[in-house]
């Protein structure tokens, strides 16, 4: 090994340990990025994550629920084990449910859920979206439900385009033979 590789590794070892969450072990990996390992450690809160966090270890804690956009800061972030923690299933997981949809699918039948009622035992993937609760969203009105006076405005643009296309239609000439 040439010792511009060996100071490579070095340096990156360095900066894996800077970077770490103090409940967490954190490892170089030769292909770049790092290997965190915050499994079993009793965690009840996601820690402050390096950025160049490429394999997430968070198995075996006390988590319930992750935050909307806490592995957004992770672009390079390619493997996540979450399996064996109390998760809540409900809105406190959505974010954590689509980001497995997306990125890890076979994961979503290793987490299972802690409760509330029915979900309690059942795996993440197998609850629907009404199953998580309505997390506060609600769908906009639909153009077509606006009542009455919508209803009126748009009778009275047909009407208006009819009349223009009858009054177009009786200034055109037509070439005679």
């Amino acid at each position: 090994m040439s010792v511009w590789a060996a100071l490579f590794l070095l340096w990156a070892a360095a900066e894996a340990s800077e970077d770490c969450p103090a409940a967490c072990a954190c490892r170089a990996l030769d292909t770049m990025g790092l290997l965190v390992d915050c499994g079993g450690r009793g965690l009840a809160a996601l820690p402050a994550l390096p950025a160049h966090t490429r394999h997430l270890l968070l198995a075996n804690n006390s988590l319930r629920s992750v935050p909307p956009g806490a592995f957004d800061h992770l672009p390079q972030l390619q493997s996540l084990d979450v399996a064996h923690n109390p998760w809540r299933c409900d809105c406190g997981v959505t974010y954590l449910r689509l980001w497995l949809e997306d990125r890890a699918p076979a994961e979503l039948l290793r987490v299972r859920c802690a409760g509330p009622g029915p979900a309690s035992g059942r795996a993440l993937g197998q609850l629907s979206g009404s199953e998580l609760g309505s997390c506060g969203w609600s769908l906009r009105a639909s153009w077509a439900d606006s009542g009455p006076w919508w209803d009126a405005a748009l009778a009275v643009v047909a009407a208006l385009g009819l009349a223009l296309l009858a009054g177009l239609l009786c200034t055109v000439s037509v070439p005679r033979d």
